[in-house]
C-alpha cells in the first residue's frame, strides 16, 4: 500500500510525487490527464526556454517515474475517506484502461498515510471531505498546504484564487511533500542535492 496518494497529475501533483518518491516514500499518482497544462505553453518556468504543456507533462512524468513513483493515468479517484490510521482511497477506471505493459487495470481501493489533492480548480473532492474553505472559495490551508484535516493537503489552483501558474502549483506540491517528509523523519527536512549525490 502507498505511503502517499496524490490525486491529480499536473504540475502540483507531479512535483509532490517527485519529492516523496525520491525520498523513499511509496507514492502513487492517480491522473485523469485532464490538466490545463495540455493547453499551456511555458515561457515563464525557470530552466525552460520554451516548451509545450504536453511536452512538459511527458518529461515530468518520466522524471517522477524514474524516481520511483507509480503514475496511473486513467485511474480516477472517486472517493477519499479519512480514518484513524490514514485514508481509504477508492478509484475507478474506464474498461479500456491498460497499464504500460498492456495489462488491464481494475477499480481499486487503497490505504495511505497521506493524501495530496492536486485537482486544479476542481474543489469538489475537498468539498466532499468537508475541509475548511476561505471566504474567497478556495481551500483553506496552512503555509505547508495542509488542510483542516491532518495529513490531507491541497495544492495549486485549489488554494489560490486566479493564480494559476505552473511554477506556483509546482511550489505548492513541493511544499506539501516537504511537510510530509518532515513528519516522517521527525525533523524539518530539506531536500538538497549536491553533484556528488548524483555522480
Amino acid at each position: 500500500m502507498p505511503d502517499v496518494v496524490i490525486v491529480g497529475g499536473g504540475a502540483a501533483g507531479l512535483s509532490a510525487a517527485l519529492f516523496t518518491a525520491k525520498n523513499d516514500l511509496e507514492t502513487v499518482v492517480f491522473d485523469t490527464d485532464e490538466t490545463w497544462m495540455h493547453k499551456a505553453h511555458l515561457f515563464n518556468y525557470p530552466g525552460i526556454r520554451s516548451i509545450s504543456g504536453s511536452e512538459f507533462m511527458e518529461l515530468t512524468r518520466g522524471q517522477v517515474s524514474d524516481r520511483g513513483a507509480d503514475i496511473r493515468v486513467g485511474e480516477e479517484v472517486t472517493d477519499v475517506e479519512p480514518g484513524d490510521d490514514g485514508f481509504r482511497v477508492e478509484t475507478s477506471v474506464a474498461s479500456e484502461t491498460q497499464r504500460a505493459d498492456g495489462e488491464a487495470v481494475d477499480d481499486g481501493e487503497y490505504e495511505a498515510d497521506y493524501v495530496v489533492l492536486a485537482t486544479g480548480a476542481d474543489r469538489s473532492m475537498a468539498e466532499d471531505l468537508e475541509v475548511e474553505f476561505a471566504d474567497d472559495g478556495t481551500v483553506d490551508v496552512d503555509l505547508d498546504t495542509e488542510t483542516s484535516i491532518e495529513d490531507l493537503y491541497a495544492t495549486g489552483a485549489m488554494v489560490r484564487d486566479e493564480e494559476w501558474q505552473a511554477v506556483i502549483a509546482a511550489g505548492d506540491g513541493a511544499s506539501a511533500a516537504l511537510d510530509i517528509l518532515s513528519k516522517e523523519k521527525g525533523e524539518h527536512f530539506h531536500d538538497f542535492d549536491v553533484p556528488d549525490d548524483v555522480a
